[in-house]
């Protein structure tokens, strides 16, 4: 319980009062940025909205720019600035914060500055607190388009360490800062190693489905297998909570929403197409090429949209189809207003069988490229395991630091 000692040495009699940002510092709206007036170079400038998409909780420096002339006409921001996006479509973006540590930069309208004399790292993980966050939304106005205005601003409140003494008040809020940013520095580092592997695995998967042409043998997938689907499931047959999950193509891959009888489904199964567990499922329209190994648990899939090959496994596994399919140029219909696979199409894709004239070499070299393939999908996607899974914890711990220290507590600290 070493660091459980550090945690009560740190927050043990600190003072701190709960203060209006208005009371902490002022806001100044930005003006006259729109996205069109961005440029590769020159001088730097922010959109609102590349606060959601481009930057995490701080930057000292920015990736547009707009001409030093036209900078002269816009709202400046300095070092130690937090910069506020007020306005989103999204409940979650409004009031995203950045701790702005670099030189001069212009803002955009639909975003604030925030001027003060505390450490802005400090003031935008005090921003994402859960604390914080249900303040805002008391605030929140608008139906399509979500903002908080400045004057409401002003009333949120925030926990300044020994506001009467800011020598020791910034200590404080610098060692606090030190804390998180551990933490988030660790998960920066986890998610830059996953795009790494992501892109190391995709590489070797390109790598392992590529061969000689005297090493393989460009089969059609209606070669290896058949087309099939599930009986087609009409509306009033559906429900919203029932036995059997039915998955659209909406649904695929994700939660259910939508459900049959268990009697429909039994009967269904029998005198109908089913896939057999192991046998991978493919989206067929809308993202065309989503797929599901199918686990057997009981479920019922959306015909035609949803769709798998019933091959012969003494010729192509499954596994192997399965990473094919993350490769496959799919001969997709256009035209329509939703992108379509069709079945002709879809027997006409071609596939890689590897050394066709020996099936015991064939599935012998099939299963050597699955396994190498698996262990690089465990390490880049998994959930409970590899880095996604350490990722999430490392999320975990960082976000129940904030709150213990953002909320300066004792007795739970102890507890």
């Amino acid at each position: 319980m070493e660091n459980q000692g550090f945690m009560d040495k740190l927050l043990d009699g600190v003072g701190v009062e709960w203060l209006p940002l208005g009371e902490v510092g002022k806001f100044i709206r930005g003006n006259g940025l729109q996205k069109k007036d961005l440029m590769e170079s020159g001088f730097p400038a922010i959109h609102y909205g590349q606060i959601f998409t481009r930057y995490g909780l701080s930057a000292y420096k920015t990736f547009t720019f707009v001409s030093n002339e036209f900078s002269k006409k816009l709202r400046i921001a300095y070092k130690n600035d937090l910069l506020i996006a007020t306005t989103s479509e999204n409940d979650k973006d409004v009031l995203k914060p950045l701790a702005w540590l670099g030189e001069e930069m212009a803002i955009s309208s639909d975003m604030m500055l925030f001027r003060h004399d505390q450490n802005v790292k400090y003031l935008a993980y005090c921003f994402n607190t859960v604390t914080f966050q249900k303040q805002k939304y008391k605030y929140i106005t608008g139906t399509k388009v979500r903002r908080v205005s400045s004057k409401s601003l002003a009333k949120m409140i925030v926990p300044i360490p020994y506001p009467d003494n800011p020598k020791k008040s910034l200590e404080i809020q610098r060692e606090i800062v030190r804390i998180l940013d551990t933490f988030t520095g660790l998960t920066a580092e986890l998610t830059a190693e996953l795009t790494a592997r992501k892109q190391q695995y995709n590489y070797y998967r390109d790598q392992l489905l590529s061969f000689k042409e005297s090493q393989v043998e460009w089969k059609k997938l209606g070669e290896v297998g058949s087309v099939c689907m599930c009986k087609r499931i009409l509306k009033h047959q559906t429900l919203n909570n029932g036995d059997i999950p039915f998955y659209k193509i909406g649904t695929f891959g994700k939660n259910a929403n939508a459900f049959i009888t268990n009697e429909l489904f039994t009967e269904y199964k029998k005198k109908y197409n089913y896939p057999k567990i192991g046998e991978v499922l493919i989206s067929a329209s809308g993202t065309i090429g989503r797929t599901v190994i199918f686990d057997g648990k009981d479920a019922y899939f959306q015909d035609s949209n949803i769709v798998w090959i019933e091959n012969n496994e003494s010729i192509v596994l499954n596994k192997y189809l399965f990473y094919f399919y993350k490769i496959a140029k799919w001969h997709i219909a256009e035209g329509g207003t939703i992108k379509r696979l069709y079945n002709d199409n879809l027997k006409k894709t071609k596939i890689p069988i590897p050394y066709p004239n020996d099936s015991k070499k064939s599935l012998k070299e099939q299963k050597r490229i699955v396994a190498i393939l698996d262990k690089f999908d465990v390490l880049t996607q998994s959930i409970t395991d590899g880095l996604p899974h350490e990722i999430e914890l490392c999320q975990q711990q960082y976000e129940y630091y904030r709150e213990m220290l953002l909320s300066f507590p004792k007795e739970e600290v102890i507890a």
